[in-house]
């Protein structure tokens, strides 16, 4: 046969599927423009200040300590008394609650909202860039790498302060470099629940009590690796959550009054344990601020916590610790953080509440200048908007607070700065959505009976019978990498392949050479079916077109330990994932050979009867070897259109609904486990294809040994 020229042609197709995926994605996901500029102390940030003002003196605090505890959930954090029966998951972090409400002045608690995908990464980004993740990012958290842009890590090390981190070592791929001192830990092993926790604690408290550190970072897993074994209601995660409470406890123990806490969850959690979506149990995390010293001004009743995104906290870190905003930055002050000192110096809160948000206001505003001359995303008009609310804001700010003041004692001072702090905050927040909104709107035989002696040696199922095999090793495989539930799963994929083969070879009637039908080719209906099979299959092994639903446990099946790398447990998970494909593709050439393995024996007596000596079953192959590589050209070409049309209906899906709603919950999902699925598909058919030519050249080899006239 001719085989070369069969896998070229193959190859070519998937390759120009490959190309169109490309091109489709390149223009539908969105990729967050990057801005590479960062903020300094000589920015000039408030009308009529020196330069550098807003970083001169003192900062409001010397030190910080940052507890990320992974997938804290605001539910998990908030405690109800009233609750009779709680879940094991909640009334655990008592300390939380305790001191908000025992000690209003010094430490509140808030629900902490997340951007989606509510992946690891794409969180830490967020919260220390203070800019918003893209759909596409959420590809990066397996194989992370340094954040380019300016950040809070970066303005902490490029004005001195040293940074001590210990952890999840996600932190130390995306700041590579930039520590005092690093203490990663693999974060990988979703089965470990202590191993990061514990060497966290070993060197926590010895860190606190030394003085070679300004800002400690801690981020725990325990939290989010007990939701992924157990999920949330499991003693497990009680136990866990009670030993996080203790430590929070024991750190608060600690600090001195110039040190700020700050406690956060990156995202929360579904009820089975799992994030990376946009539900309000994976978006809502919780953040508690603490401090000795007075933090916030006296509390004015038992309000409902306000909603914080998580882009809020860097500005907010940022002045407390007296370091410039990062560049990028479109989150908000936490205000209320910034009247305290007002109010100690006897000076008016609104006025330090007006100073830190006007700062907030001219880093965002320099922003998104720098950003409409690299991106087009922005329209013109919300763009000329934008300009001329900051500048009557400038103005009105210069008027009251700049270079030459309105006296605090006029009457009209009042109520033109609450004016002011009003549209300070519209804008911040403003700007916020319209950067959401455009990132949210840019896939064997006896002798005697008339067959030919070579047959003796079993080459009647040659091709089909270690396809067979290679198809069923490939399958106790996969199949290890399920769940113990999903092999009945198998075992109806099993059943129902077997029930294709056998109605396709029940209807087919192949010719045999040089009559003048159809030959060897295989029609539609069984090709679209087999197709059709591996989208069943990928439903009933329990996967979902959702992130969430991958099932990351099979990164670990055969290791009791973590992994050293991040390639060989994604190479589990996508075969995993993907294993529906793998299985049909690979055995996809069982529709070519099927009929000819059940050819009925009375057929081959009668043909043996009329003086037809053919070879019979898989040899009539051989007898037409132009025939035979036809037929499996057309057999892979048809079954890779039948894939590449479930592709094409889900681009067009994605780009007819590209402003629907659901687009980055569904679609856009949807799209890329199809384009994935297609990638994978044409790998595995070209490898299945492959291995059928191999048998051939094989089979050739005998032939020239056993028969060395017939060297076709």
């Amino acid at each position: 046969m001719r085989r070369a020229p069969v896998l070229a042609l193959l190859l070519w197709v998937c390759a120009l599927f490959c190309v169109g995926i490309a091109l489709f994605l390149g223009g539908f996901l969105l990729v967050r423009v990057e801005v590479s500029r960062s903020s300094s102390c000589a920015d000039a940030l408030s009308p009529g200040a020196p330069r550098g003002g807003f970083c001169e003196g003192a900062p409001r605090f010397r030190r910080a300590v940052l507890l990320v505890l992974d997938a804290l959930s605001f539910a998990f954090a908030r405690h109800d008394p009233r609750r009779a029966a709680p879940r094991p998951c909640e009334n655990k972090l008592g300390v939380l609650s305790e001191l908000a409400a025992a000690r209003p002045a010094h430490a509140r608690l808030y629900p902490f909202r997340a951007d989606p995908p509510t992946t690891t990464m794409q969180r830490i980004k967020g919260f220390t860039t203070g800019s918003l993740p893209t759909f596409v990012d959420v590809g990066n958290n397996f194989a992370s790498s340094a954040i380019l842009e300016d950040n809070l890590i970066h303005q902490l090390g490029q004005n001195g302060r040293r940074v001590v981190f210990m952890g999840d070592d996600t932190w130390e791929s995306l700041f590579p470099g930039r520590f005092h001192r690093c203490l990663p830990f693999p974060s990988f092993n979703v089965k470990d629940l202590h191993t990061v926790d514990n060497g966290i604690l070993q060197h926590l408290y010895p860190t606190m009590e030394g003085g070679d550190w300004d800002v400690l970072i801690a981020h725990f897993l325990g939290v989010d690796h007990c939701g992924h074994r157990f999920g949330p209601d499991h003693p497990a995660m009680a136990a866990k959550l009670t030993q996080m409470d203790q430590v929070i406890r024991d750190v608060i123990g600690r600090l001195q009054n110039d040190t700020l806490l700050v406690v956060m969850g990156d995202h929360g959690m579904t009820d089975t344990g799992d994030h990376g979506g946009e539900s309000l149990k994976e978006t809502d995390a919780a953040l508690f601020l603490y401090s000795p010293s007075q933090l916030f001004p006296p509390s004015e009743g038992q309000a409902e916590p306000e909603v914080i995104p998580q882009t809020d906290l860097v500005p907010t870190l940022a002045l407390l610790l007296g370091i410039p905003i990062p560049y990028s930055n479109i989150g908000q002050v936490i205000s209320l953080l910034f009247t305290r000192d007002a109010l100690a110096n006897g000076t008016s809160a609104q006025l330090a509440e007006a100073q830190a948000l006007w700062i907030n206001a001219k880093q965002v505003n320099r922003f998104l200048d720098t950003y409409s001359q690299i991106a087009k995303d922005l329209p013109l008009e919300s763009l000329a908007r934008l300009r001329g609310e900051f500048s009557l804001l400038s103005a009105e700010y210069s008027a009251l607070l700049g270079a030459n003041p309105t006296s605090p004692t006029s009457p009209e001072f009042a109520p033109r700065l609450k004016e002011l702090l009003s549209s300070l905050r519209s804008y911040l927040s403003e700007i916020y959505q319209r950067m959401r909104r455009s990132l949210e709107e840019e896939v064997t035989g006896q002798e005697g009976d008339g067959r030919p002696a070579v047959e003796a040696y079993g080459l009647g199922t040659v091709y089909s019978a270690p396809l067979l095999l290679v198809s069923g090793l490939l399958g106790l495989g996969l199949a290890m990498l399920h769940p113990e539930g999903m092999a009945l799963s198998f075992l109806l994929l099993l059943l129902e392949s077997a029930a294709i083969l056998y109605m396709h070879s029940a209807a087919s009637s192949l010719a045999a050479p040089g009559d003048h039908t159809d030959g060897f080719w295989v029609p539609w209906a069984p090709v679209l079916m087999w197709a059709l099979a591996a989208t069943q299959f990928f439903h009933s092994t329990g996967h979902l077109p959702t992130f969430p639903s991958i099932q990351w446990n099979s990164a670990f099946v055969g290791f009791n330990q973590s992994h050293a790398g991040a390639l060989l447990p994604g190479l589990l998970v996508a075969a995993n994932t993907f294993s529906a494909q793998i299985l049909l593709a690979v055995s996809c050439p069982l529709l070519l050979f099927w009929p000819l393995v059940r050819e009925s024996r009375g057929n081959r007596r009668a043909r043996g009867a009329q003086g037809d000596d053919e070879a019979v079953m898989e040899m009539k192959l051989r007898e037409n070897p132009e025939g035979f590589s036809a037929a499996l050209l057309q057999l892979g070409m048809r079954f890779l259109l039948v894939h590449g049309v479930q592709l094409l209906a889900s681009v067009c899906a994605a780009a007819v609904l590209r402003r629907h709603l659901m687009v980055w919950k569904v679609f856009a999902p949807k799209l890329m486990f199809e384009a994935f699925g297609f990638l994978v598909t044409s790998l595995f058919v070209l490898l299945g294809f492959a291995f059928v030519m191999r048998v051939d050249v094989a089979v050739t080899g005998w032939f020239k040994r056993l028969v060395p006239d017939l060297s076709r």
